[in-house]
């Protein structure tokens, strides 16, 4: 990631205004840099397969041998139970408070077995703030499950899911979508520049 950043950093004026203000940044935030580092490493050393580019916060991961991430994908303060798969795709936008249920209880059952099913978040997916995503639930490709929302039932994709319960709007987000959520973040920024001025290279291949 630091020879990603180094590689592609947006290059003013030895010594100027711009030159001076993209270098206090850089420095500030260094110690965000390692710390996203090291928690990677450490979920890696866990067991889950993360690919080049994501980032993780500083979340609350339970069963991390059966959490994969794709590549640039974002994971902010989140609490993720996965006593069954839990597969999140490139590209997507997890943001803090939200919660990723795989395990409940069988209310049908006289017994209240324990029941456990997988979640899929497929590319390009956001899940805003403090949405819960309950067992069993595949969140499209592009799709948008809003802030607060609980989701139990599966969102088609390039649909946007709020409410408790959730109701869904198909068709909502253009199939089209090029981007990565991690040129958003203030690490990024400080090296790349603004969004609008990573078109192109940046967009594909992702941090290594």
């Amino acid at each position: 990631m630091l020879t990603y950043l180094w590689r592609n950093r947006e290059r003013p004026p030895l010594c100027g205004r711009a030159w001076v203000k993209n270098w206090g940044k850089r420095i500030l935030l260094l110690p965000s840099l390692f710390g996203w580092s090291y928690r990677l490493a450490r979920l890696r050393a866990r067991g889950a397969e993360i690919g080049n580019g994501s980032l993780i916060a500083p979340a609350e991961v339970h069963g991390a041998s059966k959490l994969s991430i794709g590549q640039n994908s974002f994971i902010g303060r989140v609490y993720i139970q996965a006593q069954s798969e839990v597969r999140i795709g490139s590209n997507v936008s997890i943001n803090d408070g939200a919660r990723l249920l795989t395990a409940s209880h069988d209310v049908a059952d006289p017994k209240w077995q324990p029941i456990s099913k997988p979640i899929d978040i497929e590319d390009f997916a956001w899940i805003a703030t403090s949405a819960t995503i309950l067992p069993g639930v595949r969140i499209g490709r592009g799709a948008v499950v809003g802030a607060g929302t609980v989701v139990a039932r599966d969102v088609p994709p390039y649909a946007v899911a709020t409410g408790n319960p959730a109701q869904v709007r198909e068709n909502v987000r253009p199939k089209d979508l090029a981007y990565s959520p991690l040129h958003f973040l203030a690490v990024f920024t400080a090296w790349l520049g603004k969004p609008e001025a990573l078109a192109g290279g940046h967009q594909n291949g992702g941090p290594h």
